[in-house]
């Protein structure tokens, strides 16, 4: 009983009620539509951080904080070398996950006014709003680190780091759904206007692909388009499954980053760059540039390669659908 008590569900029905609300939302047609679900969701992100930062202290100011260390896990009979090795390159993959907000830059700045210049507003938003979220969870981090030690949950709020006080706790799980509802949306928006940009140029006549239709519901009028239904909803459905099948869930985070990471966030800008400033081949700035990329390259790589190996690892605990105990 009390703390101790075996607690054993099913997250499935948890995961296809989110599924069906991300239904919902992916059929709305445009970015700038969603300004004010994004909107909550940074609110919740702040709600989220905040609470678990102030239990961490909490328990910190207490005196009832874990022995750390600048090198984290001990080495020992819990843990080989190997193993740590393997953590921290899926923990990479983790943090390389965080730098995937770039790839909506570009759809954000599409909703902008150009008076004052995109560039500027984006400029000032992105070091206003990356100073900001690393100091907030660095915070959330360190602090968790020195309340529980080495053992840490992947999430201080949903891994039964806090039970006390309850209603704070359970105010800080419903920041996090909301803030994953909205962070879904956020990075599948992108993915869902490249996809059906390509298909406009594929097939530029077909009816399926590019008509709208709308129709009326009391004093409002709705659109829609019959591939956007199709396919965002089938998207979303595959996500959820794969989700349910094998809920993986910082070893998942950590392939994403990874995959995104090196391409999207590094390569491609780091390319655009030097044609736009035209910068010269073998100059010393365009080799910095290079050995940039090559670095963040081999952190990619690492990050995959120790994902994958703990998606390996913990399919032995798992039958579909189902985790085994």
């Amino acid at each position: 009983m009390g703390h101790e008590a075996d607690c054993k569900f099913s997250n499935n029905p948890y995961m296809m009620a989110f599924g069906a609300v991300q239904i919902f939302l992916s059929l709305i047609p445009n970015f700038h539509k969603l300004t004010w679900l994004s909107t909550i969701a940074a609110i919740t992100s702040f709600g989220y951080a905040f609470i678990g930062s102030g239990l961490s202290l909490a328990i910190v100011a207490q005196g009832k904080g874990e022995p750390t260390s600048l090198s984290g896990i001990k080495v020992g009979p819990g843990l080989s070398s190997e193993d740590k090795m393997w953590k921290i390159f899926s923990a990479l993959g983790n943090i390389a996950l965080a730098s995937s907000f770039a790839t909506v830059v570009y759809d954000i700045m599409d909703t902008l006014k150009s008076c004052p210049p995109e560039n500027q507003q984006m400029k000032k938003a992105n070091v206003l709003g990356i100073t900001t979220m690393t100091i907030l969870f660095l915070l959330c981090g360190g602090l968790g680190y020195a309340a529980f030690g080495d053992h840490t949950p992947g999430n201080i709020l949903t891994g039964f780091g806090f039970y006390e006080p309850f209603w704070l706790v359970a105010l800080g799980n419903v920041c996090i759904v909301i803030h994953i509802v909205g962070a879904y949306q956020l990075m599948a928006q992108p993915l869902f206007r490249v996809v059906e940009m390509g298909a406009n140029i594929m097939w530029p006549h077909s009816d399926f692909i590019n008509k709208e239709h709308s129709f009326k519901l009391g004093s409002l009028t709705f659109s829609f388009n019959s591939f956007r239904l199709v396919w965002r909803t089938i998207f979303v459905i595959v996500a959820t499954i794969v989700a349910m099948a094998m809920p993986f869930f910082n070893e998942f985070l950590a392939l994403l980053g990874a995959i995104g990471f090196w391409p999207l966030i590094v390569f491609f800008p780091i390319q655009m760059h030097i044609a736009q400033k035209s910068i010269k081949r073998i100059s010393f700035k365009w080799f910095m540039l290079q050995l940039l990329s090559l670095i963040c390259l081999l952190v990619s790589l690492v990050a995959a390669v120790g994902s994958i190996r703990g998606i390996a690892q913990n399919i032995n605990k798992y039958k579909i659908f189902q985790y085994k105990q």
